[in-house]
Order: structure tokens, then sequence, then C-alpha cells
């Protein structure tokens, strides 16, 4: 369902749109769209032109693109107020990945030419701009290059405690996305995935109830995705 915005109140104050007038912040709420997706609803289509900027405003999403045997490759998890379209919304007329809701979501949506806009005729909106591209690429980069660089326990270990330290900010939790979907994640099979849950559930590292996860020894955790 899409909702236009009022300006009163807006986050895009808060976010990094400080930086341009009066005017043009009335402007941008102005055209500002509210879109709420469903779970497993899918708000950017890998190949569609991009037509809006957009960033998230609640729920939470996944990052990903297929690869050549059809097989969805999960470049990261978006929370909110991350700008979801950032990656490829400056370096391309199309869409380079995919994002789909993993919780009931909403977004915000500006028109791209409108920001781009902004850019070409405001430098400190464009700096803000840039950093926030920076930001979004340093955290795709490090998230990979640190899972890569662990062995299988120790890859688990780190989305676990991503999920309760960035993501949930609680020691209990339900997983956001499914086995299958962690193993794509992390470049594990999903049977290892489900095997290595179980392991840390007898170690007395986790209580698992389906989808809910309990981190019972957080410091074991720890140092399993640090020494992994």
């Amino acid at each position: 369902m899409d909702q236009q915005c009022s300006c009163e109140k807006c986050e895009l104050k808060q976010l990094f749109f400080e930086n341009v007038t009066e005017n043009e912040m009335m402007s941008l709420c102005q055209n500002r769209i509210e879109k709420s997706y469903s779970i497993g609803e899918k708000i950017i289509t890998e190949g569609n032109e991009i037509t809006q900027f957009i960033y998230l405003k609640s729920g939470l999403v996944k990052l990903y693109r297929h690869t050549e045997d059809g097989k969805e490759q999960i470049m990261t998890i978006a929370k909110p107020f991350d700008f979801v379209s950032i990656l490829s919304v400056f370096s391309d007329l199309k869409y380079n990945y995919s994002v789909k809701a993993l919780e009931e979501s909403v977004t915000c949506n500006i028109p791209i030419a409108e920001v781009k806009g902004l850019i070409r005729k405001n430098g400190r909106f464009a700096t803000s701009i840039i950093e926030k591209m920076s930001a979004v690429s340093d955290k795709v980069i490090i998230e990979m290059l640190e899972i890569r660089r662990r062995n299988l326990r120790g890859r688990l270990a780190l989305i676990l405690l991503y999920f309760s330290n960035v993501i949930f900010k609680s020691n209990s939790f339900d997983l956001p996305i499914s086995r299958k979907e962690i193993a794509e994640y992390i470049g594990m099979t999903t049977e290892n995935v489900i095997r290595t849950l179980t392991e840390f559930r007898k170690d007395g590292i986790l209580k698992i109830y389906g989808k809910t996860i309990e981190i019972t020894d957080k410091k074991r955790l720890k140092l399993i995705s640090r020494l992994g």
C-alpha cells in the first residue's frame, strides 16, 4: 500500500538531508512515498529500471543476487534507515541485485531524478550521499571478508552474533531467514548449517525452538566466532 508522507517529523532530516535548503527539503518530503511490504515480498528486483531512491523505514530485508545456476547469494541484511537502493542507484540504469522483505517492512521512496538534481547543484548534499554509499559498500565488503576467513563453525557463530547484537539486540530472537538462506549467506550447505546448529545446542551454547534461537553461552559463541 502506498502512502504519501508529511514533512512534519520527517526522518529524512535525521538521516542525511540536513544539507539541503528548506525549499529543497519540502520538495523531497512532498514527493516522498511510503510503501508497505509483506514478508517475502520483493522491494527491488534485479534487472529492473532504477526510478527511485529507497531507504528502509521499518522492518528487515535481505539484499541478494542470483548466481548463474539460479541460486540466491545473500549480500547483506539491512535494518531500518539503511539505504537499500544505494549500491546501484548511481552506477547503473538497472538494479544489480534484489531486495526482499524478511519482516513486515516499510520503505520511503523518492524519485531518483529529484535526488540526482540535488546532487548536481548541492555539493554538501552530494558529499553526504557519497559518504553513505561508501559506508554501505564497506559494510558489504567487510561482512564478506569476515565470513570467508572463518571455518564453518566460526561462520555460523558470526551470523548468530550479528543477529543477536546488531539486528535484534537480544540473546533470544526468531531467525529472520531459513537454514537454507543462512547457508547461502555464509557459503555453507544447508546440511552443514543444520548439523552445526545441532552441535551448538548439544554443547549448551544455544537453545533452539523451531525458528527461535536463544543464546545461552554467548562467551563461548564469541570465542568460536573469533577463532573460526
